[in-house]
């Protein structure tokens, strides 16, 4: 990841705000997000990406959830931010257990080939800066690979924006 920028910690009043848009539909606070969000990467500076990708839910937990909560945040992000986002060319080709259940040294072999680059939409990675957009960051497992397919697809650079990050206790 050459790149990370969150809102907050996974603490008050970001966990319950977190919990409440991705587990209880509470699809009204994604503008809010979206905006704080946005204001973070403002004020971060720097280039804006190529395009703008959401972390891709399985079919499963998709069908389960009704709505892929980082799909929410990216496109609001991208719109408030002028830039184009894309939630079909990072795709998630494997259904893995949720990360939060699994002890922190699993995490890594739990997403690794979960991801894939569209095939045919390869060469719009080529060379090209790629934000990846997601509610919560814990250990990172996720987002290092997700960063891995993406470089190894062609991207130059890859950055993470997140509404929460776990804090390192």
């Amino acid at each position: 990841m050459d790149q990370t920028l969150a809102v907050g910690d996974y603490e008050y009043p970001w966990d319950g705000l977190v919990s409440r848009f991705k587990f209880n539909d509470a699809l009204d606070l994604a503008g809010a997000l979206a905006q704080r969000l946005a204001a973070v990467v403002d004020v971060a500076g720097g280039a804006r990406p190529h395009c703008v990708v959401p972390v891709p839910l399985s079919a499963q937990r998709l069908r389960e959830r009704g709505y892929n909560q980082a799909w929410e945040l990216a496109r609001r992000v991208a719109r408030l931010l002028a830039c184009r986002a894309d939630a079909t060319l990072l795709l998630r080709v494997k259904d893995t257990p949720h990360q939060v259940a699994l002890p922190r040294d699993q995490r890594a072999s739990n997403v690794r080939d979960a991801f894939l680059v569209e095939p045919r939409r390869v060469h719009v990675l080529r060379g090209k800066d790629v934000a990846v957009v997601d509610d919560v960051m814990t250990t990172g497992a996720t987002a290092a690979e997700i960063a891995r397919t993406l470089k190894q697809a062609g991207a130059r650079s890859v950055r993470l924006w997140i509404v929460a990050r776990t804090p390192a206790h």
